[in-house]
């Protein structure tokens, strides 16, 4: 069975860093792309940076320059380095990862990141 578990959110102040990591299971096809959303309380899921096999990478232009996105390979996992956090990165953040020849989509559950002082 297919997982992705994100971990390292918590609780920082403003201009603190936090390292989230997603980690998939029970894939045995290569992972195409690995995406990491946010969903911030009454606001619809926005896109927050993507990485490919071959370490292409995209990032929002609201973490431009904050954010950085890695991903090994070997591990299945991919990292996402956030400093300069503000209280506006306050959300919950979903890892997504497309598998396969289909694309197959998977979801993480989600990890709770706020920026507060």
């Amino acid at each position: 069975q297919v997982q992705l578990v994100e971990s390292g959110g918590g609780l920082v102040q403003p201009g603190g860093s936090l390292r989230l990591s997603c980690a998939a299971s029970g894939i045995i096809f290569r992972i195409n792309t690995m995406t990491w959303y946010r969903q911030a309380p009454g606001k619809q899921r926005e896109f927050v940076a993507r990485i490919t096999y071959f370490g292409t990478t995209v990032l929002a232009d609201s973490v431009k320059g904050r954010f950085t996105i890695s991903r090994d390979n070997a591990k299945n996992t991919a990292y996402l380095q956030m400093n300069s956090l503000e209280p506006e990165d306050t959300a919950v953040y979903y890892c997504n990862a497309d598998v396969g020849a289909r694309n197959t989509e998977y979801w993480g559950q989600g990890t709770q990141v706020t920026v507060s002082s």
